[in-house]
């Protein structure tokens, strides 16, 4: 039970956000959420469940000096809102270390600009950034050893409750979410310690051309639309109808598991407050809503011949330059994608982004959240978390890392770009705080791992899809009798 538990430590953290965080290699989000989950990350899951002992094997030496240290961040009123850039701090001298998990960024310059174009503000506060690959792995293993890794790191998946003794708060979560997004994404006995470097927000990617090639007029609302279009798609093109990226694995639970909650129900207490609790949550609803309906979309689309010949083959880097070049008609990807899939090829105004095809009650909508968070080193001395602060706040309200990357905005007062037309969007609440890791204990328990890591679930569907070895109705029961047995083990309140 313990080691099922570590495999699915910080799950409270990528429900709320409802998405994976991007990938050690910069291709993919969250973790998630972060929920956050990436090509990298989540094929060294195996690696990531022995850092994750690691750093629960240091969890009560790390306690002891989180209670006995000096906490310099309240003593000295330090928080994010007390900040005003440009004019705060503009005469401390400190040299800080941002470790992070992009670095594409890294090789392409653009984490060097940012520095520059802080340090025309902030001259006297030297920043050095390290992109680290396996990030999720190596982060964790690296956190337990205090000051030694350095002052800002995107926030791993750990539990809540170990937030206070790696980090520091920025502020009250009333308090931050006057200033940005998502406040409650990585939270603690009210404090907010994590702020998103940019957010995501989940629909589908798709090729316009590819779409007015095939004769598909209206983006679909509904699954049953979907599966048409795709089948033009198939019937009047070349393209790919729907390219599953099935070998990825991240691409699998990492992705389609983002979808449950306010998409898929309307009701944003549903992931976090009722999922858990619920009979029967794979039922077929009877109207094209719910987890049913979900994965259906990719069980019906494989079944029907509409994704690649041979899902085993599937190439995620060469997906990128596919779709550019209207290879590929749609992916199931969140909107950290976009950017990435414009600059693969020559062909990037043809990419666009769409909301997910289920409708509740006539409306679509769109759940988002953050990807990664910037979380600050309680070890660090109180010159350098004054100079990570500020460095944090620069870079969420200043730098335009996140338009930049097409994200959905973190700042409440940065200029950004994007637009999601005709859908609403939404946040999945968060889980009340005495059930904050319920999620992990029902994960851990009946290793489906939603939003954490289940890849092999999704990755059933297309093979059994493919090969007929079971039909969907028969995979939703045996995902339900699973659910059931762990809250019959866990003795869970089964209210509906």
């Amino acid at each position: 039970m313990k080691l099922k538990r570590l495999m699915a430590l910080g799950m409270a953290a990528v429900m709320t956000m409802s998405l994976t965080a991007c990938g050690g290699s910069g291709d993919t989000p969250s973790t998630n959420s972060n929920t956050a989950s990436n090509n990298n990350d989540s094929n060294a899951a195996a690696d990531n469940d022995a850092a994750a002992d690691d750093a629960n094997a240091a969890d009560d030496s790390a306690a002891d000096d989180a209670n006995a240290a000096d906490d310099s961040a309240a003593e000295g009123g330090l928080t994010y809102g007390s900040i005003t850039l440009g004019e705060d701090y503009t005469d401390l001298t400190a040299s800080i270390k941002f470790i992070h998990h992009k670095t594409d960024r890294e090789q392409d310059g653009s984490m060097a600009k940012y520095i520059e174009a802080f340090n025309q503000e902030y001259p006297n506060i030297t920043v050095e950034t390290e992109g680290i690959t396996d990030y999720a792995q190596t982060a964790l293993l690296r956190l337990p050893t205090g000051e030694a890794w350095g002052d800002v790191m995107f926030i791993p998946s750990i539990d809540m409750v170990q937030l206070a003794d790696y980090f520091i708060p920025y502020g009250t979560v009333d308090e931050m979410s006057e200033y940005v997004n998502f406040a409650d994404q990585w939270k603690f006995e009210g404090n907010c310690y994590g702020v998103g470097y940019m957010g995501n927000a989940q629909g589908i990617l798709y090729n316009k051309k590819v779409f007015a090639d095939a004769g598909v007029t209206e983006l679909p609302k509904t699954p049953t639309e979907f599966i048409a279009a795709l089948q033009q798609i198939k019937d009047n093109t070349d393209a790919i109808p729907l390219y599953t990226n099935y070998a990825a694995g991240w691409t699998m639970g990492g992705q389609w598991d983002a979808y449950l909650g306010a998409i898929t129900t309307g009701d944003t207490t549903w992931l976090n407050q009722k999922f858990a609790h619920s009979a029967e949550p794979f039922k077929d609803n009877g109207d094209e809503t719910g987890a049913y309906a979900l994965y259906k979309i990719l069980y019906d689309a494989v079944a029907n011949g509409l994704t690649e010949d041979d899902y085993t083959t599937t190439d995620w880097e060469g997906c990128k330059g596919m779709i550019n070049r209207g290879e590929i008609g749609t992916m199931v990807l969140g909107s950290w994608a976009v950017a990435q899939m414009k600059e693969a090829d020559a062909n990037g105004g043809d990419i666009g982004y769409m909301p997910f095809p289920i409708s509740v009650g006539g409306k679509q909508y769109a759940t988002a959240g953050p990807d990664y968070c910037y979380g600050i080193n309680k070890e660090s001395s109180a010159d350098n978390q004054a100079a990570a602060m500020v460095f944090v706040k620069w870079m969420v309200e200043k730098s335009g890392w996140c338009d930049n990357e097409g994200g959905y905005p973190i700042s409440k007062t940065a200029p950004t770009s994007f637009v999601f037309d005709g859908v609403e969007v939404v946040n999945n609440e968060a889980a009340p705080d005495d059930e904050a890791d319920l999620m992990n204990q029902m994960n851990a328990e009946c290793e489906l791992n939603f939003n954490n890591g289940g890849d092999r679930k999704v990755q059933e569907i297309v093979e059994a899809a493919a090969t007929g070895s079971m039909t969907y109705d028969e995979i939703m029961a045996n995902w339900t009798a699973l659910w059931n047995d762990a809250q019959s083990s866990l003795g869970v309140d089964v209210t509906e």
